[in-house]
């Protein structure tokens, strides 16, 4: 509504002012430039090279199944390699393609063994972590094989600089379509079985934040945001 008006006074200023011109071709290039003050050119396009944030309506839509005819395409093939690529860029372990901008059933994952040496030995444990390689899914489909609920801190990286206690549940099988358009099937338990349930969520228009413990939602970086008087960033590139 703000633009609609200012755009409205731009017209009214062009038509009463002579000294910004009156011809149509002057007015059509003072509005123009003037819109521009307003709104934001996009010039960059999906698949990101960055992670999609909250807010952004993709995160919101329900993934469009990718047509069999595409797997194993360069289409769908470059979209798994931007995937690969962001995830181990941002040293994630989890990633869906709605995260970079791309509507589409497909998630990445994967755990390197080195992300023990960054934790406590009883965080390791207690969370039922395990190595897990790179595995793509297409399509995939998610079936509970173990009911039991685990909860625990989780994060997103398309909700930057904050975490939350969530739920998830114990085991679960992954079936669906490799790159190649194969058909598999993968069991998980523990932390490899949230990471599922979590980039399964992406696809269907899901944040973590729709389940959280909201008690426990906190920015991950508060205290040093009160070390350092507030000058603290999250960044959204790397």
């Amino acid at each position: 509504m703000l633009l609609k008006h200012q755009i409205k006074l731009c017209k009214s200023i062009l038509i009463n002012r002579r000294c910004l011109g009156t011809s149509p071709a002057s007015r059509q290039s003072f509005r123009k430039w003037y819109q521009q003050l307003w709104t934001t050119e996009r010039t960059n396009l999906p698949p990101y090279n960055h992670f999609t944030q909250i807010g952004d309506p993709v995160l919101r839509q329900q993934a469009a199944v990718v047509p069999q005819e595409h797997i194993g395409g360069p289409e769908i093939e470059a979209i798994v390699e931007q995937m690969v690529k962001v995830l181990r860029k941002f040293d994630c372990v989890g990633i869906a393609a709605p995260q970079i901008g791309v509507s589409l059933r497909i998630i990445a994952m994967e755990f390197k063994g080195g992300i023990r040496k960054t934790l406590p030995e009883t965080v390791y444990q207690s969370r039922q972590m395990s190595e897990l390689p790179l595995t793509v899914f297409i399509n995939p489909v998610l079936t509970v094989t173990n009911y039991t609920k685990l909860k625990h801190p989780e994060g997103c990286m398309s909700v930057r600089g904050f975490s939350a206690e969530v739920e998830r549940f114990e085991g679960v099988k992954l079936t669906g379509l490799n790159q190649s358009g194969a058909q598999g099937e993968l069991e998980l338990s523990g932390w490899n079985a949230r990471i599922a349930q979590h980039e399964m969520d992406h696809l269907d228009g899901k944040l973590y934040t729709d389940h959280m413990d909201r008690s426990t939602f906190a920015c991950t970086c508060w205290e040093a945001v009160n070390t350092k008087s507030g000058r603290v960033e999250i960044p959204f590139y790397k």
